[in-house]
């Protein structure tokens, strides 16, 4: 097999070939090795790569499970693996090592997935950016090397946009699976709360905001790994309704009726939103309206935003006192505060000063949400939204050396549409339709009410199929 015909082929498909015994793993991880050294590491997609360790487990892997043998990346987010460690783009966290796997990781290896390496990140997840110092330097656009990949899954999307991998491993806790795969021209799908496991070290993440999930090129491929993946484990403290017989199959069912979509393009605060980022909107409701559904217009949800973006702030900073105090317990903090960029130092300060009142509020605020959603959701289908107010940020727009407050409030304009979606823990895609004249990509949300995944896939994949945009992976200028 060449690269040109690894790039041009999903998960699914070259996991066929590997049943037909026209490929091995041995040589896809070969092409993907070779691939991640020309195009990931110039644009500083990776850490901790094992390509020496990846070639010996893919000559020994078997065709298990639906991609039995395909080559894969996991997000540096802390995801307990035995096989790479994690840094979760911090010089105080660098090589944290792990002795078990966590049960998606167990889940991703029974699908054959093999991991090779982690994909960069901001400083403990923390941006919708990837500019970490413990990387040495920004992780860079593949269609703009002056412009952010996102984040913080941003090296995943990188690697996926670039053909690097079918399929890389993403999480979500404000928007950081759908923000980088709108920079990249990537899908990607944060799946309802309690769909994917956590366990069994972790029961939620920044207060139940966050859910792990997946990056990929096709629509197909996502559906086929939330197959193999979904599920609670056992004492999760949520848990998503139960999912369909196969995500897979139901793709290519015809809907029964019309679906009704609500768009939703106002802001609250009077945010502006690019051009180009409506432009996205108004092509998918054009494409929706070829297939015969109904799109409606609707106000902004009735949603106190800034209070929304008060209480992110302290659950976030409260959960950076946490993971920071593992590792320095009660030192003085002139021992280790240079290891944290000043954002995130200041995060730390910030969440000392959070409340348990504060906390309770912010957890109110965010189930208040999940109720004013699903009102606002009654007779509609889906929602759709831009996924972004801008373009792909330059570098450096939204710096760590801010104070922390100063810097969510730039980040909470920026990723208006996406945060609320993990309060409110509903599923919610990025479908990348949208390139500007300059080739830069702007993608669309598509929120579905909670629980229901599957029709936010089979939407997408109508609209992948009206307006497909795998062939465009060609075009990734993969040089700065």
């Amino acid at each position: 097999m060449f690269a040109a015909d690894y790039d041009e082929l999903d998960g699914l498909a070259l996991a066929a070939m590997l049943r037909q015994g026209e490929t091995t793993p041995f040589e896809l991880m070969t092409i993907a090795v070779r691939l991640a050294q020309e195009r990931a590491l110039p644009l500083n997609a990776l850490c901790h790569s094992h390509f020496d360790q990846a070639l010996e487990l893919a000559g020994k892997a078997q065709l298990t499970g639906p991609f039995g043998g395909l080559p894969f990346l996991l997000k540096d987010s802390g995801l307990a693996s035995r096989l790479l460690p994690s840094s979760m783009g911090s010089r105080m966290f660098r090589d944290t090592r792990y002795s078990f796997d966590s049960n998606l990781v167990e889940r991703f290896e029974a699908a054959g997935l093999l991991s090779f390496a982690r994909t960069t990140v901001p400083e403990l997840c923390m941006a919708p950016t990837t500019e970490a110092i413990a990387n040495g330097g920004p992780t860079l656009n593949p269609w703009d090397s002056q412009r952010s990949p996102g984040g913080s899954s941003g090296g995943s999307a990188v690697a996926v946009a670039l053909g690097v991998v079918p399929i890389a491993h993403g999480s979500d806790g404000g928007g950081s699976i759908r923000i980088p795969a709108s920079c990249c021209g990537v899908f990607g799908l944060k799946p309802s709360r309690g769909l994917l496991p956590m366990g069994p070290a972790r029961g939620e993440g920044w207060g139940g905001l966050a859910t792990d999930g997946v990056i990929t090129r096709t629509v197909r491929d996502t559906a086929a790994a939330l197959d193999a993946v979904a599920g609670s484990d056992p004492g999760a403290p949520y848990a998503a309704p139960a999912k369909p017989g196969s995500f897979l199959a139901n793709l290519d069912k015809p809907f029964d009726r019309p679906l009704r979509i609500a768009k939703w393009v106002a802001t609250w605060n009077d945010i502006p939103v690019d051009p180009d980022c409506l432009a996205a909107v108004a092509l998918a409701e054009r494409h929706f309206a070829e297939n015969g559904h109904e799109v409606v217009e609707i106000s902004p949800p009735d949603i106190d935003f800034d209070r929304f973006v008060n209480a992110l702030i302290d659950v976030i900073a409260a959960n950076a006192v946490v993971s920071i105090g593992t590792v320095v317990g009660d030192q003085p903090s002139a021992q280790w505060s240079g290891l944290l960029e000043p954002t995130i130092l200041d995060a730390y300060h910030h969440g000392q000063r959070v409340q348990a009142t504060d906390y309770i509020s912010a957890i109110g605020c965010f189930h208040q949400i999940s109720r004013v959603m699903a009102q606002y959701m009654r007779g509609f289908d889906l929602l759709l939204t831009p996924t972004l107010t801008q373009l792909p940020v330059r570098l450096g727009t939204l710096s760590m050396n801010d104070d922390f407050r100063a810097f969510r409030l730039k980040s909470a304009r920026y990723t208006m549409f996406l945060a609320i979606i993990n309060a409110s823990g509903q599923p919610a895609a990025n479908v990348p339709l949208y390139w500007n004249q300059q080739g830069i990509p702007a993608g669309i949300q598509l929120i579905g009410h909670f629980g229901d995944d599957d029709t936010v896939l089979r939407a997408s994949a109508e609209l992948e199929r009206l307006c497909p945009w795998i062939r465009r992976y060609e075009r990734p200028r993969s040089n700065p």
